[in-house]
């Protein structure tokens, strides 16, 4: 049900669909309330407007990224890194038949950085499905399989395969580090995602070193494309919305 609920929200919490809303509002009511639909039709361009525009997106980014402390020690050798799922491109993937990765790739490309350096033991891939489909692409799966490409050994790959977010993603690599009595140990996740996930490990007991990724926000800085409306800049604003949402329903539930 959580998780039904949290797609459901995912839909309401996008500026996309406010403007949608409120211009099908200003639709409905224009018979005999013409002030009042235009003024809800003008208000629903101007959010489709605002939340596409390159200054609006970025102080969102800047916002969900703002507390994303990466504590990764370079002289450490880590017993294990632990690397969270959200990467694959699960339905593009089944299609080519080759992995297909969104842009949290650097995710597992940092986690090979520090196998292949020798300053991680081990790598714990933590990353199910939300597919019911028997033989569905399982991302800790996939993952496995491209580090054994690159050359990473077997043994040295762990695959958490149930967990469908990032609770699960704690609850369950709590119990395969606890089974292999790894104490060592580095998060490894997006900048935006980092807050919640430190907060959401520490719940279950443990207490990882981070190391932020996948960083988006940027500086302020005035070009030729700044005010001009584009549909990443719309998702990438929506992605932060849903971030901080997130953390409020996780630490209203005591998980983080």
């Amino acid at each position: 049900m959580f998780l039904f609920l949290s797609k459901l929200l995912d839909l309401l919490l996008a500026p996309l669909s406010w403007g949608l809303l409120l211009l099908a509002t200003g639709g409905l009511v224009r018979r005999g309330r013409a002030r009042l639909a235009t003024g809800l039709q003008v208000l629903g361009g101007l959010t489709l407007y605002l939340f596409s525009t390159e200054p609006v997106a970025n102080l969102l980014q800047r916002w969900v990224e703002a507390d994303a402390v990466s504590t990764y020690q370079e002289g450490r050798t880590y017993d294990a890194v632990i690397v969270l799922g959200g990467m694959v491109d699960a339905d593009a993937s089944e299609r080519s038949g080759l992995p297909e990765y969104t842009p949290a790739v650097e995710r597992v490309l940092r986690g090979f950085e520090l196998l292949r350096s020798g300053r991680a033991g081990a790598v714990l891939l933590s990353g199910g499905t939300l597919d019911t489909r028997p033989g569905a692409l399982v991302e800790a799966d996939i993952l496995g399989r491209q580090l054994e490409l690159w050359g990473i050994a077997p043994e040295r790959i762990v695959r958490e395969t149930r967990s469908r977010n990032t609770r699960e993603n704690a609850l369950e690599s709590e119990r395969l580090i606890r089974e292999r009595g790894w104490t060592r140990l580095l998060l490894v996740t997006s900048a935006a995602h980092l807050p919640r996930a430190r907060g959401t490990f520490e719940a279950v007991g443990l207490h990882p070193d981070t190391l932020a990724v996948d960083v988006r926000a940027h500086g302020f800085y005035p070009h030729t494309g700044w005010w001009q409306p584009r549909a990443s800049n719309l998702s990438a604003g929506s992605d932060a919305l849903r971030e901080l949402f997130g953390r409020f329903v996780y630490r209203l539930r005591g998980w983080a």
